[in-house]
Formats: structure tokens, C-alpha cells, sequence
């Protein structure tokens, strides 16, 4: 007990580590001891807490006899132990303005809070405690004991239930979802949804994990736990509305079906974060790579091409469209295993989009036949014409 003490008295500490003569401990109980006002109520709220029944007796009588004014004068000027503010807890018949004064010390222990919000008839002083989210987060146990008093007021229990909700209920149901994927052999999907920021229901959840086949150990996604991301790439309901425009007006332009099925995954996707659709695209299956290679976000396109599962079928589709972002068509020109692959680079040569750079890079190794095309088409800047020309003369000895 000596290590709780927070009195520096040495009388104080002689009476509560039990050392004090008798006569002393009796005057201590009365509160007739020449003591600061917390070193008396330090002192006071022990032998009231303790065992000896005439010491109890005495102090509970005493601080009874405190002046509340006073007593709560104290409480928000001086550093009181936590032992004192919870023992006052308990006395449910103080001033309430007394309460406000130790339910926002911080120095009360959250249990003495739970307590208080259990027991209290006061619905404002419930508010109060609702207010203060990261202690409710920290102690759910006083969420529940809002939730519980029939005194709760109606602003008490919205708050103490969108806390319970958002950083608990979301949270369990994550780990069951993870438990239902891993039960069903998916692994993948059960690292995803444990990671996850997004908040899906559990139906949009198991809807996508069919979507996600690579695991945690395919990729390194570690630069993805920065937290810039979402303060950087935030989004508004209006900007994820024309993000589900424009993916799906690109898929019909390329005459792509637009099923219920696809539809419904596009809408779920995109109720996910910035974060999680980057994730999603680097470890998501060939449908979810489709939809996320149209993401207005340059980074969640982006992620797609990262993705470990990608075929060459797929890069050659993506260098052939014209929406993307110039970034993403050099990463592909640059990108060691597509630079072998003929097809994706004369896609690359003939997009548009594609920077002039490395246009120019890659025309060095197109067959004659494709730059005589590439000289041709209008669809290209006059600078990769020219080149083109160029080099189809000086291979076949053409001069000008």
C-alpha cells in the first residue's frame, strides 16, 4: 500500500501504512489533524475504504461534513490521487456541478466512471461522459454502463452506441468474417478484411473476398501503412459517384458486359478507401484488376500493374488503353518482364497516351511493318510519325 501513497506527509503516510499510535489513527479519522486539504483527503478516504469499523465510521462522518463548494474547489485546483476523485464517485447525492468536476479530471479512474455512469440518475452528467470518445474507446465498459441506465438520455445513448458501433461491433465483425474465410480456405481474403479501414458490411465483405486470391506473403505492400494515404486521398461521396461513372462508361465503350454481378462489386468496391482499393488491386483476382486499372485514383491504377497474379494478356490491354495515366504506361515501358513482350510494347508505341520518351525507345525495336503503320496513324503525335519514318528508311536504305 506504501507504494500508493501520494502524500509526502510523513504523518499521512504513518496512518495508512499503519504504523501511527492509535490515538493518532482516531484524530485522523475525525479530521482534526493540522493537514493540507489533500493530505486530509487522502488520508480520510482510506480509513473510510478500510476495515477498522470505528476509523470508517469516523471518516465517512467527516467528509460528509466537507463543504462541497470547497470540496469541489479543490478537486479542479490541486492534483488530488486518483483514490480520492474515485471515492467520490460513489457518492451519488453530490453537487452536480461537484460530479463535472471529477468525471473530467483525468486523473479518475475509468472504473470509478463506469461505476458512476451505472448508478447515476442525472441524464446530463451521462452526456458529459459521452462526450469524451477516447476515454469510452479506451474503457468500454462504461459505454456499456451508458447504455445500460434506464437515466440515459437520448443524446447520452446516440453518442455512447455510434462509439460502440464504429470502433467495436465493426471491429468484431471483422474478426469473425476472418474467421468464417479462413474456415472456408481463404486465407488471402482473411488478411485483407483484418487489415482492412473500410468498414464493409458483412455481406459487401464476403462478396469480395471471392475477388481476392494473393496473400500477404506475394506482395510488399509495406509503403501501403503510411497514413498520408487517406489524409492525402480523401474523397467526397460526389468524386466516388463519378469514379463509378467513368469505370463504367469504359467498360461499355470496349463492349464490355455490364452484368448485375460486376455492377454490384463496382459499387462495393468503391464504398472502400483509397488504402484498401491500392491493396485490393495488388492482391485482387482478374475482375477486380479490371475495374481498378479505370480508378480515377492514380494510385490505385497504379497498384494494379503490382499486382503478382497480372498475365501478359492483361499489360497488353492496359497498354492499348488511351484513359490511363502517362505514369502507369511508363512504369510498363520501363518494367523489365513487359519490355520482352512485343505485343505490350507496340500497344505502347501506338497509344497516345504513352510519353513521347519512351515511344521513342521502344520504336527502335518494332518490325518494319509496324512502323510503317506507326508513320501512318493520325492518332499519334507528328514527332512519333517522323520517327517512325526515320527509321523505316535507314533499315531499308531508303533515302530521303
Amino acid at each position: 500500500m506504501a507504494s500508493d501513497i501520494v502524500s509526502l506527509n510523513p504523518v499521512v503516510r504513518a496512518v495508512i501504512e499503519g504504523t501511527a499510535p492509535r490515538p493518532a489513527r482516531l484524530a485522523a479519522s475525525k479530521g482534526i489533524l493540522p493537514l493540507q486539504q489533500a493530505d486530509l483527503l487522502e488520508l480520510l478516504t482510506f480509513l473510510a475504504d478500510g476495515d477498522d469499523a470505528e476509523l470508517r465510521e469516523n471518516a465517512l462522518e467527516s467528509l460528509r461534513s466537507q463543504d462541497p463548494a470547497g470540496l469541489e474547489q479543490t478537486i479542479r485546483s490541486t492534483e488530488l490521487p486518483p483514490s480520492v476523485l474515485g471515492f467520490f464517485t460513489k457518492e451519488i447525492d453530490l453537487p452536480p456541478t461537484l460530479h463535472e468536476a471529477l468525471l473530467t479530471d483525468t486523473k479518475t479512474p475509468p472504473a470509478a466512471i463506469a461505476r458512476f455512469a451505472q448508478a447515476t440518475p442525472n441524464g446530463s452528467l451521462l452526456e458529459l461522459i459521452a462526450v469524451n470518445q477516447q476515454l469510452l474507446i479506451q474503457n468500454p465498459s462504461i459505454l456499456d454502463a451508458i447504455i445500460a441506465n434506464p437515466n440515459r438520455t437520448a443524446e447520452a445513448e446516440r453518442r455512447a452506441r455510434e462509439v460502440k458501433r464504429e470502433f467495436f461491433e465493426k471491429e468484431r465483425g471483422a474478426e469473425q468474417i476472418a474467421a468464417e474465410l479462413r474456415a472456408r480456405g481463404n486465407e488471402a481474403a482473411a488478411e485483407f478484411f483484418e487489415q482492412s479501414n473500410s468498414g464493409l458490411t458483412a455481406e459487401d465483405a464476403l462478396f469480395l473476398a471471392d475477388h481476392i486470391e494473393i496473400s500477404d506473403a506475394e506482395t510488399d505492400d509495406s509503403w501501403m501503412s503510411l497514413e498520408w494515404i487517406e489524409e492525402i486521398y480523401e474523397e467526397t461521396d460526389e468524386e466516388r459517384e463519378a469514379n463509378v461513372a467513368k469505370i463504367l462508361g469504359e467498360l461499355k465503350i470496349e463492349g464490355q458486359d455490364v452484368g448485375a454481378e460486376r455492377l454490384s462489386m463496382l459499387n462495393r468496391v468503391m464504398k472502400m478507401t483509397v488504402k484498401d482499393r491500392v491493396r485490393l488491386a495488388m492482391k485482387g483476382d482478374r475482375e477486380a484488376r479490371n475495374i481498378l486499372i479505370r480508378d480515377s485514383n492514380k494510385l490505385v491504377s497504379t497498384a494494379v500493374v503490382q499486382n503478382p497474379r497480372i498475365t501478359e494478356q492483361e499489360v497488353e490491354q492496359i497498354a492499348a488503353m488511351k484513359s490511363l495515366a502517362e505514369d502507369i504506361l511508363r512504369q510498363l515501358a520501363v518494367n523489365r518482364q513487359w519490355s520482352r513482350s512485343y505485343p505490350v510494347m507496340h500497344n505502347l508505341a501506338r497509344n497516345p497516351r504513352t510519353p513521347i520518351a519512351n515511344v521513342m525507345t521502344i520504336m527502335t525495336r518494332l518490325q518494319l511493318r509496324d512502323l510503317v503503320q506507326l508513320s501512318k496513324n493520325r492518332n499519334v503525335s507528328d514527332a512519333v510519325r517522323r520517327q517512325a519514318a526515320r527509321l523505316h528508311d535507314a533499315r531499308t536504305g531508303k533515302k530521303n
